[in-house]
């Protein structure tokens, strides 16, 4: 299957959840997000806001909030580079962007995090990561430096595809099942 039809058919999947089945695997991996920060201590977490059946974190958002994590959401500056970091606190406004992503209400441009938690709607074995096909965040970690690329994504979603040379691993991949 080419990787056009494998995100189709993997966005289709992820929507038939049943709101139940999503809730608990959502808590599941914000628990083992916790963990993982437990494990890791970072200052600084690249975050996303949840889109299209997307794995909700905001529990361990707020848990990690607590603990005085600061956050960064991704923000598309142009389409073909890197994508940016604008510092966002829980409770800011949010809006769309031109992708329909909710970027801060307000941005306000922050250094590159010092770890990312990057939605997968599809993910490998050897943790290379499936996503829309913009290849943000392909460019964003061939940056330096490199931040850690935490994937998260329902164990579902564990697939075998092709990878290209611009194709770059996570450090871990997150599901409700623990860490690959």
């Amino acid at each position: 299957m080419n990787k056009i039809a494998l995100r189709q058919t993997l966005k289709s999947e992820r929507c038939t959840l049943s709101t139940t089945q999503r809730m608990a695997w959502d808590a599941a991996i914000c628990a083992h997000v916790l963990a993982w920060w437990e494990a890791h201590p970072v200052r600084t977490l690249g975050i996303y806001w949840p889109m299209s059946g997307e794995p909700d974190l905001c529990p361990a958002y707020e848990a990690l909030a607590a603990r005085g994590v600061q956050f960064a959401l991704p923000v598309v500056v142009d389409k073909n580079v890197a994508l940016q970091f604008a510092a966002w606190t829980i409770g800011d406004a949010l809006k769309k962007d031109a992708f329909g992503v909710d970027v801060p209400a307000v941005i306000k441009l922050s250094a590159l995090p010092e770890a990312l938690l990057i939605p997968c709607l599809g993910f490998s074995a050897q943790r290379f990561r499936l996503g829309y096909g913009g290849g943000f965040y392909d460019r964003t970690l061939a940056s330096s430096p490199r931040p850690l690329a935490i994937g998260i994504a329902y164990a579902c979603a564990q697939v075998v595809f092709d990878t290209g040379s611009y194709d770059i691993a996570m450090d871990r991949i997150i599901t409700e099942c623990g860490f690959v």
